[in-house]
């Protein structure tokens, strides 16, 4: 860890690794968006899929009202709190990519060509944003 302080206010948006935040929530609702708009050949798994994106959607903007909001108050055990989160994150965001490729590699037949390809692009975005959590918890 470095000696660098924790950023609030605006400031988060312009340091590196707080400006993932913002893309950890555009891929994750990218995600979200995906699996609901299709016909869920698998609903059980692919409910898993929208759980993890929703319960990290709603994590990464609580974090990130913390941050702009200056709670740290400079303290580094912050930075213990979003590692551990960003490693859960990761954890489950990788278990989500898995499921997702699984049940879009058995969809059966009777699903149009549009709903595959809905269903490949909640994988490609699950796993950008499991690539995102990755990268923001290396760089802390």
């Amino acid at each position: 860890m470095d000696d660098r302080p924790l950023p609030s206010g605006f400031a988060v948006f312009t340091t590196f690794p707080e400006l993932l935040f913002i893309w950890e929530l555009v891929f994750g609702g990218l995600v979200w968006m995906m699996v609901t708009s299709s016909q869920l050949p698998h609903p059980l798994v692919q409910g898993w899929v929208v759980f993890v994106s929703v319960f990290c959607f709603i994590g990464t903007t609580a974090l990130l009202l913390l941050y702009l909001t200056g709670a740290h108050g400079g303290e580094a055990s912050w930075v213990s709190l979003e590692a551990a989160y960003h490693c859960l994150a990761v954890l489950l965001y990788s278990l989500s990519s898995v499921l997702e490729i699984l049940a879009t590699t058995y969809m059966q037949d009777g699903f149009t060509y549009e709903r595959y390809l809905e269903n490949i692009s909640a994988v490609v975005f699950s796993c950008i944003a499991a690539l995102l959590y990755m990268v923001h918890v290396v760089s802390l």
